[in-house]
């Protein structure tokens, strides 16, 4: 796929040796604080920690740092795409990313705070939490292997 009449050499995030980085930055940062907080409640509904609250509560006490780091990548995200759109488009582990991102988001705020919010999750919460987990972490692995593919 390719953008026509695209020029990155216009855009800002690459005139500018601080602007890309800076942003970059603030998209890690962002992946860290979504996937950091999604991922205690997912260790939560494992079984693996945080036993003194349970899993809707550590829902309601991590959700808006949770939302801050989706709004962090959803801003940064774009931006980052902006500078060199047919490299990204073009790029497996780009569209896996995207993808995988989407199917998370989903994931998150459907079934995953339905189960963690439910007062015993049980067997289903291990479950869901360990999808949940692997989910997120493709994304990651993703996002590092778009500078190798």
């Amino acid at each position: 796929m390719q953008f026509a009449g695209y020029d990155p050499a216009n855009n800002p995030l690459n005139t500018n040796e601080w602007a890309f980085p800076v942003c970059e930055v603030i998209h890690i940062v962002g992946f860290a604080i979504l996937i950091g907080t999604i991922a205690i409640v997912d260790l939560r509904l494992l079984g693996l920690g945080m036993k003194r609250q349970t899993a809707a509560e550590l829902v309601k006490d991590t959700a808006p740092w949770t939302l801050l780091g989706l709004v962090l990548i959803l801003i940064s995200g774009p931006l980052i795409f902006s500078s060199d759109p047919n490299l990204y488009m073009n790029n497996q582990s780009f569209r896996f990313k995207i993808t995988m991102l989407m199917l998370s988001i989903l994931f998150n705020w459907t079934l995953h705070r339905k189960v963690a919010t439910s007062p015993h999750p049980g067997t289903m919460g291990a479950v869901v939490g360990g999808v949940s987990l692997l989910m997120w972490t493709s994304i990651i692995f993703a996002g590092i292997f778009i500078a190798f593919v």
